[in-house]
């Protein structure tokens, strides 16, 4: 399975979001399956693709020609892809995923989770989509679009898309599941292991 990566590229967080994706990149190669990301060396990005090529070369890194600069993108292991502009970028990434998997991030970050989730709201796509909760860094977004549902702004439905998780292997094992909660957002505590 290709698992879609969208992530911070700052170099300036918590240790704890660099280990969690880290250790969300070894969870992806640990399961045979392709990281698919932004090419970014640095970051929450970095972290996920160096963990990922601990275990293998199972990396594609997606990005525009003008961050070929140097430090900026991961040359280490597995294949980086250009793109010319942005968008393309992201339609590529979109199109090589199986599934989707958000990890803390800033504007970038919250602008590709919520690209994809409107194509699955409006029928586009099917696929999984999962966002790793590291420090609870999603809590207040979730309360944000739980609130929007409760005034009429979306659909409750629309909560029911992805699902929050804790740790980076439970949001891996996510990725393989497509089954719909019509109840809300799905944590991973909804769940018996």
């Amino acid at each position: 399975m290709n698992i879609c990566v969208f992530g911070a590229s700052s170099n300036e967080l918590d240790q704890a979001f660099y280990t969690a994706a880290q250790a969300l990149g070894r969870a992806i190669a640990a399961g045979g399956h392709t990281l698919v990301y932004g090419g970014g060396a640095g970051g929450l990005m970095g972290a996920c693709a160096r963990g990922a090529a601990e275990l293998g070369e199972a990396i594609i890194g997606i990005a525009p020609r003008f961050f070929d600069e140097p430090g900026i993108l991961y040359k280490e292991r597995g294949q980086l892809i250009y793109t010319d502009t942005m968008a393309q970028r992201k339609q590529l990434m979109e199109e090589k995923a199986d599934a989707f998997l958000v990890l803390p991030g800033g504007i970038g970050t919250f602008e590709e989770f919520f690209e994809v989730l409107t194509l699955k709201q409006l029928g586009r796509h099917s696929k999984p989509m999962v966002m790793l909760n590291t420090l609870g860094y999603y809590d207040a977004l979730v309360q944000a679009l739980e609130k929007a549902a409760d005034f009429g702004f979306m659909s409750r439905n629309c909560l029911t898309l992805f699902t929050l998780c804790d740790s980076p292997e439970a949001a891996v094992e996510r990725c393989g599941v497509r089954e719909e909660n019509r109840g809300g957002i799905r944590r991973l505590s909804d769940y018996n292991r």
